[in-house]
């Protein structure tokens, strides 16, 4: 038998999570065709396996991942943390605003996603709008009516850009940022962890993988489905020359492997972090969360390890493989 996946607190929160979490923006069909009952499966492995932290959005495929969450969840919600997002879905890009201009209009799209996941509440609840629009701040007046309801227990942001941040959290109220963070992408650690851990805000890593790069299954040729964005890592020649940098990265992390995989280095080195508290790799099969699920169980990175590793990109060094 082996060891239960180790738990972290979630900031000021009080929620305890597993270090390993569960994103399911795949299990809605954004990354191409996703078999519903393969996704579930999927949920049902992770739960298995001491994971009971689950990452969504009402716009992962228009609201099916919240759906197929929810499907799970029944008739054992209290085994779930779980977290949802808001802010993308009908955003006016013409004008640079989302829907919600009024505290009601938010509170509503917030009670469209409590019903797809057949629940009275969530756990988190995240700004999906990674800057201020103009309303920014009925986001958190909303935010904060739904945690005095009981509707959601925490709220936070999910964002990379360090004023807003700051902006976001300046009642001291927000519990939780989502931030892409990876061996690749370490420009968090300059000010945007310190800022964390200095005022309790519990980090979600997404991105761990590097949008694949880091699994180590791509190479010079690789072609994407078609819709996806990454081809224009092959497309455009400035993002062709970062990704040919970045396949360089990982011919020299894979030295590093050891009898792991190279995802499984990538999740333990963000593991280690002592500002991150979970992190959400998606899974779309049993297979994938079993792997996802040992990084966790993994003892920590060597010095020496991460000494190799700082060579490869600096602490706060790297690029942002996604732009929020």
């Amino acid at each position: 038998m082996r060891s239960p996946l180790p738990k972290r607190t979630l900031g000021k929160s009080g929620i305890e999570i597993s270090v390993v979490g569960t994103g399911l923006w795949a299990a809605g069909g954004g990354w191409g065709p996703v078999d519903d009952q393969r996704a579930l499966q999927a949920i049902d492995a992770a739960l298995d396996a001491g994971i009971n932290f689950f990452d969504t959005a009402d716009v992962y495929g228009d609201g099916h991942s919240e759906e197929l969450l929810g499907k799970a969840m029944r008739g054992r919600r209290d085994q779930f943390v779980v977290a949802s997002k808001i802010g993308w879905v009908g955003y006016d890009g013409q004008n640079g605003r989302s829907q919600y201009g009024t505290v009601d209009k938010l509170i509503a799209g917030v009670e469209k996603s409590l019903q797809r996941l057949k629940t009275d509440h969530l756990d988190l609840i995240h700004n999906h709008i990674f800057f201020r629009e103009p309303n920014t701040d009925i986001f958190l007046e909303g935010f904060q009516k739904l945690q005095r309801d009981g509707k959601v227990r925490a709220y936070g942001l999910s964002s990379s850009q360090f004023e807003f941040i700051k902006d976001f959290n300046a009642n001291g109220s927000c519990a939780v940022l989502q931030i892409d963070y990876s061996i690749l992408n370490r420009t968090a650690e300059s000010e945007i962890f310190p800022y964390c851990q200095k005022n309790n805000i519990a980090v979600i890593v997404r991105g761990a993988l590097a949008m694949g790069i880091l699994t180590g299954k791509f190479n010079s040729k690789t072609r994407f489905a078609e819709g996806d964005f990454r081809n224009n890592w092959q497309d455009k020649d400035d993002e062709r020359r970062v990704f040919l940098e970045d396949l360089d990265k990982v011919k020299r992390l894979q030295t590093l492997v050891h009898g792991r995989t190279l995802s499984q280095l990538a999740l333990r080195f963000v593991i280690d972090h002592p500002t991150v508290t979970t992190v959400i790799p998606g899974a779309r099969s049993a297979k994938q969360v079993e792997d996802n699920v040992q990084a966790g169980l993994l003892p920590p990175l060597t010095k020496e390890e991460r000494r190799q590793i700082d060579a490869i990109t600096p602490p706060g060094g790297g690029r942002k493989i996604w732009p929020a």
